[in-house]
């Protein structure tokens, strides 16, 4: 009996491949499964930072941005760190939450202030720590959840760390060093064409297209990886091109204008920024009744235009004391974090030189904003802060505008030197939860959802009181025989959610950076009050940014300086409005897209040169500008 031969065995190519080169086959195979996961996770970072996963899966199917580039970067590093621990996927493990947390933080971000999350946003984690007993009252079960999710999350992160230790494959010697020698070169080059002051024909092609001028658009075409990446840099402040010594000395000076007062005797000036103040009336489709301000519209000057929506008070502030702009700074940037690590010229050293006392008074505590900081860069005789004023009645948990007035009249009239106070509320601060007074005074009437009422009636009778102190502080100033000037301005519109919406006040929650002049003002005009105790309130100054109210300021107490009402004085007459992404001339033109312009008039050239030598340069200008600081702030030696 014969038996047949038995069928050969047939191989798929695959099975083939494997037999004749199995160390390549399982090489591919550990490539492919990490370039899968770096696709994975750069998908899941989008779809989070975009709360959409159809831009997501926009974002990798447009050849013309650069999410295959991203993924390639994350595949880069994966094979590193693997290579750095001798576990294969290991990275995956590591890395995962260090990329979607930043994710998450950007997509809240995004919700309450328009903005995505910059670098420079961890300079200020303790700011937000600080405010979480704020955010628990106004969510408690959010916070709750949040607090859940987190320690599940690390405890969750802690065995998966310790399984993928003990159990994903073990990496030889030699294929860790042939993966570092591959990857860590591709990765430095990478690194060093990200600079965005540099152009770079590989990163060109790559699709990544830095757009610092509009970070929107930034964040949506190169996605949140690529343009946080893009944004670590901000801090590196380069020179204006033509900035050096001959050029700060054409700028003109009036070498007749003397320094100080000019006609009268030294008034006492306090200056109140007052916590997202703005005027709710402005909203369509509600009426509030009775009007929550009418000392402020009675006396009202004009008006603020705010570079900032929601928050960001401090960089309000920096404008306001040192007449400094934003708009010549990095976007996204936050000087008193970043830049104020040197004393630099300011109203507080210009009323100290007049020798009087310069005083900063906020009822919180110093180190928020690095206060405590940069109120000594700038000048201030002393800080008068939560630690060391007296306990004040609250509204909520923030000390209310009726108790800090009270204390502001307290220490000025134990003075008998003239005095500058410069002072920051905190009773306007959100959220505006439903129970922070205990009767709101103010009808909210419209259609509205219930809750969007609430809230609009917690804002508006914090606008009456802030309303209610400032008559009380003009009320003590009227009695007083040396002249007092006291003003007022909003320090950005209040972050009121879905009642901008839902009134048609604007589309979203968050106001525009950047569209046409009237939307620009509706989203960012605050009140300013400019007023004394013997000639009443200063009268269509207009809208202004606040870096002219020094100009302002000092115009008003019938004081003159070179820089602050000479230099400025003639910055201001052209331009009123100086925002990063529009001038406004004085016959109110706009002017978009300037800073994009080969060529700028020559008063902002001048104005960004100045700001520069004085803030980074060499002060080329201390003597001719700031020549009544140069004690307080001599300038650095050559």
């Amino acid at each position: 009996m014969t038996h047949a031969a038995p069928a050969p065995e047939v191989f798929t190519a695959q099975e083939t491949l494997s037999l004749r080169y199995p160390k390549a086959v399982a090489l591919a195979r550990r490539l492919a499964l990490s370039l899968l996961l770096a696709i994975t996770l750069v998908f899941i970072v989008e779809w989070i930072a975009r709360s959409s996963i159809s831009e997501a899966g926009l974002f990798f199917l447009d050849p013309m941005r650069p999410a295959w580039t991203t993924a390639g970067v994350f595949f880069l590093v994966f094979l590193a760190v693997d290579a750095l621990f001798g576990r294969e996927n290991y990275a995956a493990v590591l890395l995962a939450p260090v990329a979607l947390i930043p994710a998450l933080l950007t997509q809240q971000k995004q919700i309450f202030l328009s903005d995505p999350l910059y670098p420079t946003d961890f300079l200020f984690g303790r700011q937000i720590m600080e405010l979480m007993p704020v955010l628990v009252r106004d969510r408690p079960w959010t916070a709750v959840g949040i607090v859940v999710g987190l320690v599940l999350s690390v405890i969750g992160l802690s065995l998966m760390i310790r399984y993928a230790w003990r159990n994903f494959p073990t990496m030889t010697r030699k294929r860790r060093m042939a993966k570092l020698a591959v990857t860590l070169p591709l990765l430095v080059s990478f690194y060093h064409i990200m600079d965005y002051n540099q152009f770079s024909w590989v990163r060109d092609r790559l699709q990544v297209i830095p757009m610092m001028w509009d970070q929107t658009e930034n964040y949506r075409h190169n996605g949140f990886v690529m343009a946080f990446m893009l944004n670590l840099p901000m801090a590196n402040v380069t020179a204006p091109a033509g900035y050096m010594g001959e050029a700060i000395d054409k700028i003109p000076v009036n070498p007749s204008l003397p320094v100080g007062t000019s006609h009268r005797g030294k008034p006492d000036v306090i200056v109140l920024m007052s916590e997202s103040f703005w005027d709710p009336t402005r909203l369509p489709n509600v009426t509030l009744t009775p009007d929550p301000m009418p000392t402020i519209r009675e006396m009202q000057s004009g008006d603020v235009f705010s570079p900032e929506f929601g928050g960001m008070t401090a960089n309000v502030e920096f404008e306001a004391l040192t007449g400094f702009s934003n708009a010549f700074l990095p976007y996204g940037s936050i000087p008193y974090q970043q830049y104020i690590r040197n004393p630099i010229p300011s109203l507080a050293t210009f009323f100290r030189g007049e020798g009087y006392v310069s005083r900063a008074v906020h009822p919180f505590q110093k180190w928020f904003w690095n206060r405590s900081a940069v109120y000594k860069s700038f000048g201030f005789d002393d800080f008068k802060s939560e630690e060391n004023m007296p306990v004040m009645q609250k509204r909520g948990i923030f000390a209310s505008d009726e108790a800090l007035t009270k204390e502001i009249i307290r220490q000025a009239d134990e003075l008998r030197d003239p005095f500058f106070f410069f002072t920051v509320t905190l009773q306007g601060h959100g959220p505006y939860e439903v129970n922070r007074y205990a009767k709101n005074t103010i009808k909210v009437e419209g259609d509205l959802p219930e809750a969007d009422r609430q809230l609009l009636a917690t804002y508006a009778q914090g606008v009456k009181e802030a309303d209610d102190s400032l008559k009380m502080l003009m009320d003590w100033a009227k009695k007083r025989d040396r002249e007092t000037i006291i003003v007022l301005f909003g320090d950005h519109l209040p972050p009121l959610n879905t009642v901008y919406s839902n009134t048609g006040f604007m589309k979203g929650v968050t106001a525009e950076r950047k569209g046409p002049l009237a939307q620009m003002k509706a989203q960012h005009e605050t009140p300013l009050v400019i007023w004394s105790n013997k000639t009443g309130p200063k009268k269509d100054v207009g809208s202004i940014s606040p870096a002219f109210l020094s100009y302002q300021i000092l115009k008003q107490g019938g004081f003159e300086h070179p820089y602050y009402t000479g230099f400025l004085g003639r910055v201001f007459k052209q331009y009123p409005i100086i925002d990063r992404y529009m001038l406004v001339d004085a016959k109110g033109k706009e002017k978009p897209g300037w800073s994009r312009a080969k060529q700028v008039a020559p008063a902002i050239r001048d104005y960004r040169f100045l700001q520069h030598d004085m803030m980074f340069g060499k002060r080329f200008g201390t003597d001719r500008f700031f020549e009544s600081h140069a004690e307080l702030y001599p300038a650095p030696a050559m």
